[in-house]
Formats: structure tokens, C-alpha cells, sequence
């Protein structure tokens, strides 16, 4: 006979569960959580057991899980705490959860990929617009530094400047055309261009001029997701050959080139559609990002109630696993330990799960003899409950062996008092464990964990205090 003084006492029990109605059963028994099942097949693998593939279906979920837990943290949403009184559903609502969680991955997914390829594109739109800015200043900088030699006709084209025919842009852009002398513009990473400047003097042989200039305000990489500062650069040479070589250089350091018209007039007309265009992207990229929280913030209002339903429905199979088919394949037969005083307890639980599956036949629960060790089971209650845990961290006893855990609910305490014995110590405690039994609902719904963490952390202060 069990009581608080020494563990409960345990029978060995067969039970034969109809197919129909063992998921139900199962179910119920969980919830009871007053049997612990033994594997009726330690030779078989995982692989090869009944319902291996329920089991891989729940392990599919629990990744879609978390991938959107990890979407949720990343957007800064909070999960909405699930009730207690969750209970695993059935086996058709799983398929509904799946064919559900399989639509909202590929929603995130999406959005989030509409969402870095519009980054990439208001990226790559404010770096040329940064080339475009300082492409003037390069083209100027580049026709004062380098010895150009003049065409014969140069004579007809300062008279045609004379004239007012074209503008000096326009006369820098034939220069540049009359001597086949080509650019390439573009941007590269701060910390990447000394080393790139340096590949580019030795592989050309110095036959490339090069203008760059810094952006100040740092861009998000499409790949890492990290700020990095870039510079604009210009490169000017002459040669098919050259370019060919510039452009392989440009891809071995991951710079990126961007077109830029020789035309002061067409760099005008280019810079304002593009700030159109990033006006326009700005306004699509907080559309979008509207659109994800809300989708996201639905998802964490359910969230953790799926991870309790995947949880609960996987162990249900995988308990199943444990059982035997009889010859027919019609019913499963399973064996456990139980509680004798708790064997009404159970057949009732057996007999709500055969109502509810709408099985014809009931289930059957049979003691059995056995020279098989029970384990130890200790009833507790809310009270006994702390204590219970904090002496199985050091040690479960064996099988019917005296519980120390009635003796330390009064030694626990007193050798608090005797180390922290005052009335100052003595109130703080008493206004703490009040206020722990007024709120012990709302604690109750808290999933901190780390319960010894959490006495270590209360415990910090008064040994301070007291070793100071």
C-alpha cells in the first residue's frame, strides 16, 4: 500500500486495444499520465516499426515549427502563451495541420523572397545612383590627368565649341571616343579595394586609371545580411583586351558593375527615374513588411498550441510503437506499469477512448504477475510537487523504499531559517510565498524552466549579504 512515507505500489498490466480505438485510448492515457508502457519490441529498429511513418510526419511539422518560431523572433513578434488544457488532436486534424503548416512555409517563404530580391533591387538602385553622382567628377578628374592625344580634327571641333554647337561634355565624350579610350564603373567593398587597386596597377601594368570615391552611408548585403560600406570606383583604359581583363578582375573581387551613359544630359535623365524607382520600392518594401508582420503575427498566435498538439500527437505514436499486433492485425496489446489504486482509474480512461473512437468492442486492462522490477512512482500534490523534484535530482529510490521527500518538506525549511533566521529574512519570505500562492495560476502558464537556475538566482542576494 502506497502512501507519502513510501513510493506507490505497481502492477504489471496488459492491455488489448482494438485499431480503431488505440490512438483514443493512448491519448486518454496521457492525459491521466499515470502509466508507463513497456517496448514489446526491443529487436526492431525505429525504421521498421508500425507507425514509423506518423512519427517522420510529426518530425516534418516540428521543422516547419520552428522555422516559423525563427520567423517570428527575427520580425520581433512575441508567442502567444497557449492554455493548459491542450489535448493532442485527431489523427484527420493532423492532416489538416500539415496540409496547413505546408501553405503557411511556403507563404513566409515567399514573402521573404519578394521581400530580399526588392532590397537588392533599392540596393543596386542607390549604388548607381552613387556612381551616376560622382561619374561627373571622375570624367573631369580623368581629362585633366591623362595625356590625350588630339585628333586632327580637334581645329573643327574648338571652332564647333565656339560656335555654341556642343557642350563641353559632349567634347570630353569625343575625346574619349576619338581614342577608343573605354570605362567601366561600378562598386566594391572598403575593405576589398586596396587590394584590388593594387591587382589591377600589376596585372594592366599601370595602363588603368582609376577614380573612386567613398559612400557615406552603409548598404545591407543581399548574402550576409550585415552593413558593410562600399566605394564607387571608375576605371578608365583603352583595349578590348584590357577590359576583358578589368571585367575578370571586377568578378574575382565580387564587385559589382553598373552602366553609366558618357552624357552629362542622359546621367540627368537617369538619376531622377531612378529616384522614382526608389521611391516607388521604399513604398513596396513597407507594403511588404506590413504584410509579413501580420502574416507572422497570426502564426505566433497559434504557434505554441501546435507545438503542444505535433508534441503530444508524436508521442501518442511513438507509444504505439511499443505495442504488439495480435495474428488478426485487429487489436494491438500493450503492457505497462500502473498504480493499483489507480486501475479503475485507467479502465475508465481506456473506456472513455473506445466511446469516443465509436470501437465495438471495449477495451481490456489485466493485471499480471511478474518477477520484473517496477519502477517508483510517488504520488504528490501541489504542495509535496517541489519538494518531490528537488530530492529525484539527487536520486530516484528504489521500488517501494521509504520517501525522504515527507521529511524534507520540514528540514528544508529550517535549515533556511537557521541560515537566514531573522524577522527581516522571515517577512521577505512570507510576502513571497504569499504572493506565489495568489498568483499561482498566471505562474502556472509561465514555461521559464530552469527551476533550480531560478532558486540559485533567489539564493545570489541573502549570501551576499550574509558573506560580505
Amino acid at each position: 500500500m502506497g502512501s507519502l512515507f513510501r513510493s506507490e505500489e505497481m502492477s504489471l498490466a496488459q492491455l488489448f486495444l482494438q485499431s480503431e480505438a488505440v490512438y483514443a485510448c493512448v491519448r486518454e492515457l496521457g492525459e491521466l499520465g499515470k502509466v508507463q508502457f513497456r517496448d514489446l519490441n526491443p529487436d526492431v529498429s525505429a525504421f521498421q516499426r508500425k507507425f514509423v511513418s506518423e512519427v517522420r510526419r510529426c518530425d516534418e511539422m516540428e521543422r516547419k515549427l520552428r522555422f516559423f518560431a525563427k520567423e517570428v523572433k527575427k520580425s520581433g513578434l512575441t508567442l502567444k502563451p497557449a492554455p493548459l488544457d491542450i489535448r493532442a488532436p485527431d489523427p484527420p486534424v493532423m492532416i489538416d495541420l500539415e496540409n496547413e503548416f505546408e501553405q503557411l512555409e511556403a507563404q513566409v517563404k515567399d514573402i521573404e523572397s519578394h521581400r530580399e530580391q526588392l532590397q537588392k533591387n533599392l540596393i543596386d538602385l542607390v549604388e548607381l545612383k552613387h556612381v551616376l553622382l560622382n561619374a561627373q567628377v571622375d570624367f573631369e578628374h580623368a581629362e585633366r590627368e591623362t595625356n590625350i592625344q588630339r585628333h586632327p580634327t580637334d581645329n573643327l571641333q574648338q571652332g564647333l565649341i565656339a560656335n555654341g554647337a556642343e557642350s563641353e561634355e559632349e567634347v570630353a565624350a569625343g575625346k574619349l571616343s576619338r581614342v577608343n579610350l573605354e570605362f567601366v564603373t561600378g562598386t566594391i567593398g572598403r575593405e576589398r579595394f586596396p587590394g584590388f587597386e593594387r591587382v589591377l596597377w600589376r596585372a594592366t601594368r599601370g595602363n588603368v586609371y582609376v577614380r573612386h570615391a567613398a559612400i557615406p552611408d552603409a548598404v545591407r548585403d543581399p548574402i550576409t545580411g550585415n552593413q558593410v560600406f562600399k566605394d564607387v570606383f571608375v576605371l578608365f583604359f583603352s583595349g578590348e583586351n584590357l577590359k576583358n581583363r578589368v571585367t575578370k578582375i571586377c568578378e574575382g573581387y565580387r564587385a559589382t558593375l553598373y552602366p553609366c551613359p558618357e552624357n552629362r544630359q542622359e546621367r540627368r535623365e537617369t538619376l531622377t527615374s531612378i529616384d522614382a524607382r526608389i521611391h516607388d520600392l521604399n513604398q513596396v518594401l513597407h507594403e511588404t513588411y506590413i504584410h509579413s508582420q501580420e502574416q507572422l503575427g497570426r502564426i505566433g498566435n497559434d504557434l505554441e498550441i501546435w507545438n503542444i498538439q505535433v508534441k503530444k500527437i508524436k508521442a501518442i505514436y511513438h507509444t504505439m510503437n511499443m505495442f504488439n499486433l495480435d495474428v488478426t492485425a485487429k487489436c494491438l496489446i500493450a503492457e505497462g506499469w500502473c498504480p493499483v489504486e489507480s486501475m479503475d482509474e485507467i479502465q475508465d480512461a481506456l473506456n472513455r477512448g473506445t466511446d469516443y473512437s465509436g470501437a465495438s468492442v471495449q477495451s481490456i486492462l489485466r493485471p499480471t504477475e511478474t518477477k520484473l522490477t517496477a519502477p517508483t512512482y510517488n504520488k504528490t500534490n501541489k504542495f509535496t510537487g517541489g519538494f518531490q523534484v528537488i530530492v529525484d535530482a539527487y536520486g530516484i529510490g528504489n521500488y517501494q523504499e521509504v520517501n525522504p521527500t515527507p521529511y524534507t518538506i520540514i528540514t528544508f525549511p529550517f535549515l533556511f531559517a537557521v541560515m537566514f533566521g531573522d524577522a527581516g529574512h522571515g517577512l521577505l519570505m512570507f510576502l513571497f510565498a504569499i504572493s506565489l500562492i495568489i498568483f499561482e495560476k498566471r505562474l502556472a502558464n509561465w514555461k521559464a524552466g530552469g527551476e533550480v537556475c531560478l532558486i540559485t538566482n533567489f539564493m545570489v542576494y541573502p549570501n551576499n549579504i550574509l558573506y560580505s
